[in-house]
């Protein structure tokens, strides 16, 4: 099988020939039709994300080391299974499915009560397991695939981290107070879905900030109420200014800008969801903190029961789509460079195969 593989960190994927893999105990394979090219492959294949004050965090001390096939927004074919994947679920074959990327040990009390997402020793798909820019792909077990039966196949694969990742921060803010706005810190891929996902749970007081104008007419047709550029000197004061205030803040971009001017502009028991990766740090006083009774959470990815509910929401119509731009495979690199540099509107899938 051919693969497009992180041989050398920070230099461009290339592609590899390998044997294709054999499913074994409760695996099912997956012969890939599709793969979402997300901007977080961008930090893993520059081999760390940056933590601020000079520091940084090492994809090496995640235990990965090239070659890696990253990936983690795969859609495609069930074409075998391992001897005990049967007595482990229902296995789809020859039947299309959108993979959970976000898999655990598997013995550990988070992935028995289903929070992969949270487990210690994670082994996620395309960062610790073999990903997505490939031709096949192994699956640790049957209940990590999911049913997009509806969807547009070159849609469905982004449901797995842009659709989830948003949800699952979105769900943070719960309950919604009715009064309040709630603002998302960039207008990416992302930014984009964040927006149409409060619009499908029936929010409307949204505001989107990027310092992209257009991405911000883009936020604007995702329906957005208003957009605004966090780096304008009076931004801060129109986010303070809107009727009812700020109660909810979803930095889809995580830097110490965006934090500053996210938890800042909250309400009195606001609450600020940082998902970003970007990378930064910043300064709390807790005095405030505590006076004005204001959340600051993180939240990362989202487990496999909310996938389904993220799907489900796109197969009922609610969930609108987002511009995906779909490419072939061999784009992968070129993509994650324009993801670098902040130009690609939406999201782009790679078209396997």
């Amino acid at each position: 099988m051919q693969s497009y593989d992180v041989t050398e960190w920070g230099k461009p994927l290339q592609l590899t020939i390998k044997e294709t893999p054999q499913p074994q105990g409760t695996e099912v394979l997956v012969k890939l039709k599709y793969c979402g090219v997300c901007h977080s492959d961008v930090h893993i294949r520059d081999g760390y994300f940056d933590m601020g004050g000079g520091k940084k965090f090492y994809m090496s001390e995640r235990g990965m080391k090239p070659p890696v096939t990253l990936g983690h927004e795969p859609y495609g074919t069930v074409v075998s299974a391992g001897p005990d994947a049967a007595a482990a679920g229902v296995v789809p074959i020859g039947q299309d499915r959108l993979v959970f990327p976000w898999t655990g040990c598997g013995t550990c009390a988070r992935c028995i009560e289903g929070k992969d997402n949270w487990c210690a020793a994670p082994r996620f798909i395309g960062i610790q397991r073999p990903g997505g820019y490939g031709e096949y792909l192994l699956v640790p077990h049957p209940r990590y695939l999911v049913d997009a039966s509806g969807v547009d196949p070159a849609y469905a694969p982004i449901l797995a981290c842009s659709g989830l990742t948003t949800y699952s921060a979105i769900n943070k803010l719960k309950p919604f107070s009715g009064d309040g706005w709630t603002v998302i810190m960039g207008a990416g891929g992302l930014g984009l879905m964040a927006v149409a996902m409060l619009r499908a749970m029936g929010e409307t007081r949204v505001v989107c900030c990027d310092i992209d104008a257009s991405k911000l007419g883009a936020a604007k047709d995702a329906g957005a109420a208003q957009v605004m550029n966090p780096a304008d000197a009076d931004a801060l004061t129109k986010l303070q200014a809107l009727p009812g205030g700020v109660a909810g803040v979803v930095d889809l971009v995580g830097a110490t800008q965006t934090a500053q001017l996210g938890i800042a502009a909250l309400r009195k028991g606001g609450r600020y969801v940082v998902v970003g990766l970007f990378g930064g740090e910043i300064p709390l006083s807790l005095v405030p903190m505590a006076q004005r009774a204001i959340t600051v959470q993180g939240s990362y990815v989202g487990d496999v029961q909310e996938l389904r509910e993220v799907v489900a929401l796109a197969q009922s119509g609610k969930l609108k789509p987002i511009p995906v731009e779909t490419r072939p495979a061999t784009e992968i690199s070129r993509t994650l460079d324009q993801l670098k540099a902040g130009t690609v509107i939406g999201r782009v899938v790679a078209k396997m195969g």
